[in-house]
C-alpha cells in the first residue's frame, strides 16, 4: 500500500478514498469488542498520521525552499474527515445500540 499511496499517478482524493474505504476498515475490524488503553489509542492516531503524511507528501517551506514534514495541525487541516478515534467510538456506540435493541425485542 505504501507505493500506492506515494504514487504520483493517483490524485490525493483517490488516495484518501482508498484510505477511508480499505485501510481504515481493515485496521478497525472488530473494534466493537476492543477495550483500548491510551497507548493503543495513540498508536492508532500515529498510524493515521503516517498514512495521511504519505498521501499528502512533504511540504516546501516558502521562505527557505527546504522540504519538510507536515505537522499534525497541518494534517488535521488537510484531512477534514473525522479521525480514527471518532470512527472507532461511533462503531462501538452503534454496536451497543444494536445489542440493546436486540435484547429489547426478546432475542438472546
Amino acid at each position: 500500500m505504501q507505493n500506492l499511496l506515494s504514487s504520483s499517478l493517483l490524485s490525493k482524493n483517490i488516495k484518501m478514498k482508498i484510505y477511508r474505504t480499505i485501510i481504515l476498515h481493515v485496521v478497525l475490524y472488530g473494534c466493537e469488542t476492543w477495550s483500548l488503553t491510551l497507548k493503543e489509542r495513540l498508536g492508532l492516531m500515529v498510524l493515521e498520521n503516517l498514512v495521511v503524511r504519505r498521501i499528502f507528501g512533504p511540504k516546501k517551506d516558502e521562505v527557505t525552499g527546504e522540504w519538510g514534514r507536515l505537522r499534525n495541525e497541518e494534517l488535521n487541516d488537510l484531512y477534514s474527515s473525522s479521525n480514527i478515534i471518532r470512527v472507532l467510538k461511533s462503531r462501538v456506540l452503534w454496536a451497543r445500540h444494536v445489542a440493546r435493541m436486540w435484547e429489547r425485542r426478546g432475542h438472546t
